[in-house]
């Protein structure tokens, strides 16, 4: 598949989840354009400069009425709940764990007023950003997200399991645990000691593929708006790609994931 059919069926699909979202009568773009760069925005996993030069240089055909830089990202931030529309549904089980995003070199810390990013460690090295928590239902597909600066506590994100006490039972590491004098664990969250139900495995080859693919290891937001929008369309894009030709389940029941095709 070319990158330019790859473009129009990503439009496509996005398109058919978005009947319900009019187009305001000053408006250039779309709804559905819009949320289309974005994906591709999330999937390009460049700065973006860098990614304007690239949809300018070789598919301004496909939107014709594409806006200046500037205004094209203020759109992104501005409309990021329509990312939430691609959200998969929760399962009985389901899985959440913490992802570093790395937004500056350490030794940058305290150079400029505008970063957003803290010190904090992640996968047991110090890294200088955010902090992404994502809850995958049990096929893998992302149910909700949130994140935070780095130097927080994978506890921090207890509210975000905590919002499916009633649907979903979310299997996580010793990390988001908190004793009762301290508020406690929510009643779904169930704590995995370390070598335990290796099916948590499943959360890490997502991630293993948002930082191959969408390269969202290294990000340079220096807003919180503007990386929340970054993160509501990958994780939207995410979701959309890796069940593109449906969910591949095994005899054994596991779900073979895979976006890297999609790489641009």
């Amino acid at each position: 598949m070319s990158s330019t059919d790859f473009i129009t069926e990503l439009f496509c699909r996005v398109d058919d989840s978005m009947p319900d979202v009019p187009k305001h009568s000053q408006a250039k773009l779309h709804p559905s354009e819009v949320v289309t760069l974005a994906m591709l925005f999330a999937i390009k996993g460049v700065g973006n400069r860098a990614f304007y030069r690239w949809i300018w240089s070789n598919y301004v055909q496909l939107f014709p009425h594409l806006p200046e830089r500037t205004r094209l990202f203020r759109l992104f931030a501005t409309h990021r709940e329509w990312a939430q529309r691609f959200l998969a549904d929760p399962t009985v089980l389901g899985i959440a764990d913490t992802y570093g995003i790395e937004l500056t070199q350490p030794i940058r810390q305290g150079r400029s007023p505008q970063q957003i990013g803290r010190y904090g460690k992640s996968n047991k090295r110090w890294i200088m950003g955010a902090k992404l928590c994502l809850v995958v239902n049990k096929w893998g597909l992302a149910v909700d997200w949130e994140c935070a600066s780095a130097n927080v506590k994978d506890n921090f994100f207890r509210p975000l399991i905590a919002r499916f006490e009633e649907q979903m039972v979310v299997f996580t590491d010793t990390g988001f645990h908190t004793k009762p004098a301290k508020g406690g664990d929510p009643t779904n969250m169930k704590v995995c000691e370390r070598a335990t139900w290796n099916g948590r495995m499943l959360i890490e080859r997502v991630f293993a593929m948002l930082t191959t693919v969408c390269h969202a290891k290294h990000m340079a937001h220096r807003t919180w708006a503007y990386l929340r929008a970054r993160l509501a369309y990958t994780v939207a894009a995410f979701n959309l790609l890796v069940q593109w030709h449906g969910l591949q389940v095994d005899q054994s029941g596991l779900v073979h994931l895979s976006i890297a095709q999609f790489s641009l």
